[in-house]
């Protein structure tokens, strides 16, 4: 039976343990108030955590919190990998390019210092089977090393094959370096990667996900996907390692996605790219040098030629949202056309209204998505914003023949990137991105048209049509907007 006394310690604890939690969560708020981002974004957290305090506080421990400007190597190796890719670059201001372009090249040395490179050959990939093909033919060659980073390396037919290429460079002396990212790669059996290890392969993951850390780690994930052979073979794109980029896996009958082999002086910001991860994660810093090449003999075809590139990456950490100011400023100086691929468009507001402006411009602007999708939220908070764009007269495609992963803008005539930003938040902020800009008619020329070729498999949005759609969908996509900023 309870006495009094019980009664009030009862009480007592009960009271304090509401205070406390109570005082942890606006303690939260204040915190993500303070750090001054998105307002948006803020207030997604915000209401996140007041409406639903105990979820919501474990989704900002896990998901929510910035580390932005940290350093992510020292200015002493920054400054060495820079002396290892001298050869090649071209100043500024000796660069024969359209106003437009110059000034997306002064932007991207301006956002991260990356240099820009001339007499580059570029292929394009639009399918698994001819890219995978491609790289397993130069592993076979490479002599030196071979460096591999990807967000996804599966333990399935591919993956295989490419181990098995790789323990065979390896027994040949040749050194190789992999980083894969540990959420991306959480399928992956580690007796997967202990089997490269056996053979001298040096196989780390990206932020792996372990406790206590874990909290620190999870949402900031190394999406980017980039090969560096003997410092005269790159490749870059969207591409993870892994069947369905061949087959469209399980549910998709194709799946669509883009990838660059890159020979030439710009494989050298592949490699610093990559070097500065592998540094990050705390190994010694390569410094392998990089050939002085004006161009490496190639074995793939319809390729372009002469093409100038630069080399821009994104992630948490950087000071500025280097990709999003770059697109921004490509579709806000466009004056013919931007097109868009993308499997999820859940766009900043300064990129929206970009576009928009850009349409009711008279500028082209065409936009294609994934009439179905890997992800059904990410489906929905991208249609939310159809209707938007369909007002401003953005012409609307929905990819119908499989998966559409492609990651792509193509400006004007003379302008292009391709590599493994979405065009959503979590890209933009959280992921660690790296997108190839290539200023090149020849390229332009080729991304249109396959571009138009994916545009045929393609449905496109009738607005009258949208505008008619069952309220109970229009409002599913409008509930998973409001967790876009987080998603």
């Amino acid at each position: 039976m309870w006495t009094l006394v019980d009664y009030i310690n009862t009480t007592w604890l009960w009271w304090t343990v509401t205070i406390a939690y109570a005082a942890i969560v606006l303690g939260v708020i204040a915190i993500v108030v303070s750090e001054n981002r998105n307002p948006v974004k803020s207030l997604a957290w915000v209401t996140v955590l007041l409406v639903l305090p105990a979820v919501g506080l474990i989704l900002y421990i896990f998901f929510g919190r910035n580390i932005q400007n940290k350093r992510i190597i020292s200015r002493r190796n920054r400054r060495k990998l820079r002396r290892l890719e001298q050869n090649g670059k071209i100043d500024s201001s000796k660069v024969r390019q359209s106003p437009a372009c110059l000034r997306h090249i002064k932007l991207a040395h301006s956002l991260q210092g990356s240099p820009y490179y001339e007499g580059n050959s570029v292929a394009i990939f639009d399918n698994g089977r001819s890219k995978f093909e491609a790289l397993l033919a130069d592993i076979s060659r490479a002599e030196k090393y071979i460096n591999i980073e990807y967000y996804i390396i599966a333990a399935d037919k591919i993956g295989r094959r490419i181990s098995e290429a790789l323990v065979e460079r390896a027994r040949a002396g040749v050194k190789i370096r992999i980083i894969y990212d540990s959420v991306g790669s959480f399928k992956t059996p580690g007796k997967f990667f202990k089997k490269l290890k056996k053979e001298g392969i040096e196989a780390y993951p990206f932020f792996e996900v372990v406790f206590p850390p874990f909290g620190t780690r999870v949402n900031w994930r190394n999406h980017r996907k980039i090969v560096v052979i003997d410092g005269i073979i790159g490749y870059i794109g969207g591409m993870n390692i892994a069947d369905r980029y061949v087959d469209g896996g399980k549910h998709f009958d194709v799946w669509r996605d883009l990838h660059l082999r890159v020979t030439g002086p710009g494989v050298a910001a592949l490699q610093q790219s990559f070097a500065v991860d592998w540094n990050y994660m705390g190994q010694p810093l390569i410094e392998e040098e990089i050939p002085d090449l004006p161009e490496a003999a190639s074995s793939v075809t319809e390729e372009s030629n002469n093409v100038g590139i630069q080399l821009l990456t994104g992630g948490p950490v950087n000071q500025w949202m280097n990709l999003t100011l770059m697109f921004q400023q490509a579709i806000s100086t466009a004056k013919t056309r931007v097109w868009l691929q993308t499997p999820y468009f859940l766009p900043t507001e300064g990129l929206l209204h970009a576009l928009q402006v850009a349409s009711l411009s008279k500028v082209d602007v065409r936009i294609m998505l994934p009439r179905r999708s890997d992800s059904d939220m990410l489906r929905w908070a991208s249609f939310s914003y159809v209707q938007e764009c369909l007002r401003a007269g953005i012409k609307v495609y929905l990819y119908d023949k499989g998966m559409l992963h492609s990651k792509a803008i193509i400006v004007d005539d003379d302008f292009a990137t391709v590599g493994s930003t979405n065009f959503d938040f979590r890209s933009f902020e959280h992921n660690f991105e790296a997108n190839l800009l290539v200023y090149s008619k020849e390229f332009n020329t080729a991304m249109r048209t396959r571009f138009i070729a994916d545009q045929r498999d393609c449905i496109r949005v009738n607005p009258a049509i949208w505008r008619q759609r069952p309220y109970l969908e229009k409002g599913l996509e409008s509930v998973m907007r409001l967790f876009a900023p987080i998603l």
